[in-house]
């Protein structure tokens, strides 16, 4: 039948060398193993670019691909015949020859405060140190409290732990992706989970990507591990993103749900001093299959030239034209 993989078939799924990337490789492997039980999965860990630089700002580090170049570089090498990673990672625009093979059904979008002593946000004194390498972070926690002290931290989520527990300590608080606290299994560290009014996700939170080569034999194999409810409202938030021309690097958020038959997406564009924020929010129709897709996609982009207009481009223009700050 068609998505039959051969028995014994090797799988060769690269990932990087994370405890959270070889989390989600695992569970990628879990999800193919019930279609076909009997194939053979070999999992690849690989450096990127952003691992081999793990101090720096992402802005100060030029190009696309941070998260994903070696992994890429390996499918076009046919090393590896798919590709795990966390979606927001993956930039918008895809790499030659390869493609979005499979979204499988999204965790947790939303952002993770992790507080030294359990306190929320509200309850951390004037001037708390808050740890983030994430400008989009940055920007609404200044919105929320201007008088946040805010410092560059980088490096995989149990790095990013130590940092803070650790007895000479720069942070007061960090915040973190919920969803891969959770798939570590270190969620008690949560002090506090932010909804939408206070902090929008990044485009494709939560949700892992399956990229492969555009003419792989196994390419309808992988399609079937896709949730379409999760794959079009990652295609509506990444429509956005690409729209606006900014990078993950950038304050700019997205998320898209779906509710009945109905795709509602809300868009943010943050100034980095959390000083302006310009929010746009719509909705299409929600169907499987293509059409769903070129809606949720219609969307995105109709959004963020609303966001434009209200003069998302401006600030855009100022944090391109010099200010990298994070």
């Amino acid at each position: 039948m068609p998505g039959d993989i051969v028995m014994n078939k090797l799988i060769r799924i690269g990932t990087r060398r994370s405890k959270l990337s070889l989390w989600q490789a695992n569970h990628i492997a879990a999800l193919l193993r019930r279609l076909q039980p009997d194939i053979r999965i070999e999992i690849r860990a690989y450096q990127t670019r952003s691992d081999l630089n793990p101090a720096a700002p992402l802005r100060a580090l030029s190009g696309t691909g941070l998260f994903t170049d070696a992994l890429e570089s390996a499918l076009h090498a046919h090393e590896i015949d798919c590709a795990a990673h966390s979606l927001k990672d993956l930039p918008v625009v895809m790499a030659e020859g390869l493609t979005l093979a499979a979204v499988p059904k999204r965790g947790d979008h939303r952002d993770a405060l992790i507080t030294r002593n359990g306190a929320k946000l509200a309850e951390l004194p004037a001037g708390a140190r808050i740890g983030t390498g994430s400008m989009r972070r940055r920007a609404q926690l200044l919105a929320m409290r201007p008088d946040l002290e805010m410092r560059h931290i980088r490096g995989n989520v149990p790095t990013r732990l130590a940092k803070l527990e650790a007895d000479d300590s720069d942070f007061d608080a960090i915040v973190l992706a919920a969803a891969g606290l959770i798939r570590l299994g270190l969620a008690h560290h949560i002090s506090e989970i932010f909804d939408e009014s206070q902090m929008l996700c990044a485009a494709g939170q939560g949700a892992l990507a399956i990229q492969c080569r555009a003419d792989d034999d196994d390419l309808a194999v992988f399609r079937t591990l896709a949730d379409w409810q999760s794959a079009q409202a990652a295609s509506a938030e990444r429509a956005f993103l690409h729209a606006l021309e900014a990078g993950c690097s950038l304050p700019v958020a997205a998320y898209a749900r779906i509710e009945g038959r109905r795709l509602r997406l809300q868009g943010r564009v943050i100034a980095l001093d959390g000083s302006r924020q310009v929010d746009v929010a719509g909705e299409t129709g929600a169907l499987d299959g293509r059409a769903g897709e070129d809606m949720a996609c219609r969307l995105g982009a109709q959004l963020a030239e609303e966001a434009l207009e209200s003069g998302a481009d401006l600030m855009l223009a100022s944090i391109d034209a010099g200010d990298s700050s994070d």
